[in-house]
């Protein structure tokens, strides 16, 4: 029968501190994986594939926390007793690529084999219902990829894995406060410890809102932390690898194959790996309001694009080249829920063409030099980058107050219209390298 209990949604404890395993090494490819596994099922029979692949999860547990411990790292609530961060690392055969694809909580996913009647749900359900062999089988189900290796650690693991290897580097260029999680953080860049990252990967209630962004913390959280570790220079030194190798152990659970020797083998392997080998992910979805009876709201994979991705991976080819060019831009917010006045006709229609909610106003007698200008209230901030990305070269200018339709006049300096399409994936999931994401670049520094 199918479960009789729910998920609750939890707050991510996150698994960014056991990636840095991933970044520092994983076991090497070839070695042997857990028998009785099920074969993938994504319409192929894909075997292995070349390179290695890690499975990272971080629990929603609270065993042995103090009332204080819990009150002190703002995870309070019932665990749920399922993992709340998935994580399927790819180490390419030759170790120069490295790939990281984020599995969200809520996925709607075929659980693989176990002792109840065959039944789908929520991807972090599959730990309640059969501990980690029964999430390995169904990340494997799911994406038709051998898991080689398997990792995992709780809310206090994440925190003492990120002291004992110095803290993490995180930026914003605009403050961060989330209740929830206890995050506060100013703008710019910030060492932070073990408390406060896991306060930034745990954050949801931000801007993007929700558990795409919050995987594109965690993922920049992770190259801060690799950036510490490599300007202390612990790949450079087989000692100081071993040693960062065995701190990790200390604060993880593997699959029991995992150990010490193996972490630093690779890591000695990988120890010129430089953030644009690196490449980040989330699975594509189609659906982030899937209905379930039993599981609530749920996210559906895009079927067409999730099994381009991992084809690529079992490949062993580089993700980010499996990108394509042209077409409409993709935005993060529906143009249809964005009202919009114009004073011309022809970027009117343009802005029609893409769904957008628009009416014509008067044109001006004479046209106003410069750029084209888009006048909001800050209440509709998170409605104004899809609109910018319409209307190449236009200036925001938000104005408290100003109401619920955004005012488009255009300048002497219009460069016109470009098609948009509401696609969050590719907005706040799209394959990126590491350097796009550090600190330091421009697309790196946002929320």
């Amino acid at each position: 029968m199918a479960p009789q209990h729910r998920l609750r949604r939890r707050h991510s404890v996150a698994a960014a501190a056991l990636l840095i395993t991933t970044l520092a090494g994983a076991a090497p490819a070839g070695a042997g994986a857990a028998e009785g596994r099920s074969a993938p099922a994504l319409g192929q029979e894909s075997g292995k594939g070349r390179g290695t692949n890690l499975l990272v999860a971080g629990l929603d547990r609270r065993k042995g926390m103090s009332r204080e411990e819990i009150q002190r790292l703002h995870v309070g609530g019932q665990e749920c007793g399922c993992t709340d961060v998935l994580m399927l690392v790819h180490i390419a055969a030759d170790g120069r690529r490295l790939s990281v694809v984020s599995l969200p909580r809520d996925s709607f996913v075929r659980f693989a084999r176990h002792d109840h009647p065959a039944h789908s749900g929520k991807i972090n359900g599959a730990y309640a219902h059969g501990g980690r062999d029964l999430t390995v089988r169904t990340v494997e189900r799911a994406t038709g990829l051998r898991i080689d290796h398997y990792m995992e650690a709780d809310f206090r693991g994440f925190v003492a894995a990120v002291d004992d290897l110095g803290g993490a580097e995180v930026c914003s260029d605009t403050p961060l406060r989330d209740e929830n999680s206890g995050l506060e953080l100013a703008a710019g860049t910030h060492g932070v410890d073990g408390t406060h990252a896991l306060r930034y990967v745990r954050a949801r209630h931000l801007n993007p809102p929700g558990d795409l962004g919050r995987v594109r913390r965690q993922q920049k959280l992770l190259l801060g932390m690799l950036a510490r570790l490599s300007d202390a220079k612990v790949f450079k030194d087989p000692m100081a690898t071993a040693r960062t190798a065995r701190a990790l152990m200390s604060h993880v659970r593997t699959d029991g194959h995992t150990d010490v020797r193996t972490l630093a083998s690779l890591a000695w392997k990988l120890r010129g790996l430089t953030p644009r080998q690196t490449e980040f992910a989330t699975v594509p979805i189609s659906n982030f309001d899937y209905r379930d009876p039993t599981w609530g709201s749920s996210l559906l994979w895009d079927d067409k694009r999730a099994k381009r991705m991992f084809g690529t991976l079992r490949a062993d080819r580089p993700l980010t080249s499996a990108r394509k060019s042209g077409g409409p831009v993709p935005v993060g917010m529906p143009p249809k829920e964005t009202k919009v006045t114009v004073d011309d006709p022809r970027v009117a229609d343009g802005l029609r063409e893409s769904g957008f909610d628009v009416t014509e106003a008067p044109a001006p007698s004479s046209r106003p030099s410069g750029p084209t200008v888009v006048t909001y209230d800050p209440e509709r901030a998170r409605f104004a980058p899809s609109l910018a990305a319409a209307l190449p070269g236009a200036k925001l200018r938000p104005v408290a107050g100003f109401g619920p339709v955004f005012r488009v006049a255009v300048g002497g300096d219009d460069r016109g219209v470009t098609q948009v399409t509401y696609d969050r994936s590719m907005v706040e999931g799209a394959p990126v390298t590491g350097d796009r994401l550090r600190c330091g670049h421009p697309s790196g520094k946002k929320g």
